[in-house]
């Protein structure tokens, strides 16, 4: 996985690319970010669930 900060409208937002080549990145700012971290343990259950 390839991870990079770059700049949206001057606010940081992080790009979460499968591979050099993906051109659907997943892109994110810090509020989201924070939302993220403060709730990965129901992330992760919901992954552990729902993947077979």
């Amino acid at each position: 996985m390839v991870a990079e900060i770059e700049e949206y409208n001057g606010n940081p937002v992080i790009s979460l690319k499968r591979d050099e080549n993906d051109n659907y990145p997943f892109r994110f700012g810090l509020r989201k970010a924070q939302l993220i971290l403060d709730n990965i343990d129901e992330i992760k259950k919901f992954v552990k669930e729902k993947t077979k």
